[in-house]
């Protein structure tokens, strides 16, 4: 058996909070560079421009790119030949207290009737799956409610973190995301709501069985900051 400490797992943490906050994933930088690129609109490219300049001053100087620096949703894979030496969620937990104070990154978690900050961040949404081998996997998407709060659930009667730009291997899929991104752009709304082509950088879809009875489609609006970090231990 591998053992891994909650100290170390809350110093990992500490750090993926402060550095999901201020640094973009490559992907994504590459995926608005190429839109700024290709953006028709002058306004659209104005937008565009104002983006990347924002993601390169963050980067640079460690500032968090956007002041709503979200809720922290987690995606924990542990190995079956790890044992741990103590709570994996209040782990978790004291590394985004720390890493939202040290990091000096907005504190947005409140309750959910009282409407009272809880002060730290805390408590964060932790996803935890056994998997083969003896590695701890974490993988941190802080969540804010901006774009998200323009997500929508529909139950229609008879998701995982992908790069942008990498191809659904369900080739229908593939097919309605290609379609979707299109017509997304045909639109005209722009990078901001300004005009242009770039309303939408990917669609990704996530598809899973059903109830015979149900279709429900959720439609799940990012940002384009795309926050997400990752780190094996």
């Amino acid at each position: 058996m591998k053992q891994v400490s909650v100290k170390d797992i809350t110093k990992k943490v500490r750090d993926l909070c402060i550095s999901a906050a201020c640094d973009l994933e490559p992907d994504v930088a590459s995926a608005i560079r190429t839109a700024l690129d290709k953006e028709e609109s002058v306004l659209g490219r104005e937008v565009l421009g104002q983006i990347v300049e924002n993601f390169q001053i963050a980067g640079r100087e460690h500032l968090p790119m956007c002041q709503d620096t979200g809720i922290s949703v987690f995606f924990v894979e542990i190995g079956r030949e790890v044992a741990l030496d103590g709570s994996l969620e209040e782990a978790i937990n004291e590394g985004v207290r720390q890493g939202y104070k040290e990091g000096y990154l907005r504190k947005s978690v409140c309750h959910p009737l009282k409407r009272v900050n809880t002060g730290d961040n805390t408590p964060a949404i932790i996803h935890t799956s056994i998997v083969e081998g003896g590695k701890v996997k974490i993988k941190i998407a802080p969540k804010g409610a901006g774009s998200e709060n323009m997500s929508r659930l529909k139950m229609l009667k008879p998701a995982l973190l992908r790069p942008i730009g990498t191809q659904n291997p369900d080739n229908d899929l593939n097919s309605l995301e290609q379609e979707l991104l299109g017509k997304i752009n045909d639109l005209g709304i722009g990078p901001m709501g300004f005009g242009g082509r770039t309303t939408a950088l990917a669609v990704h879809i996530e598809a899973s069985p059903c109830h015979i009875a149900s279709l429900p489609v959720a439609v799940n609006i990012q940002c384009h900051a795309g926050r997400h970090k990752e780190i094996e231990i």
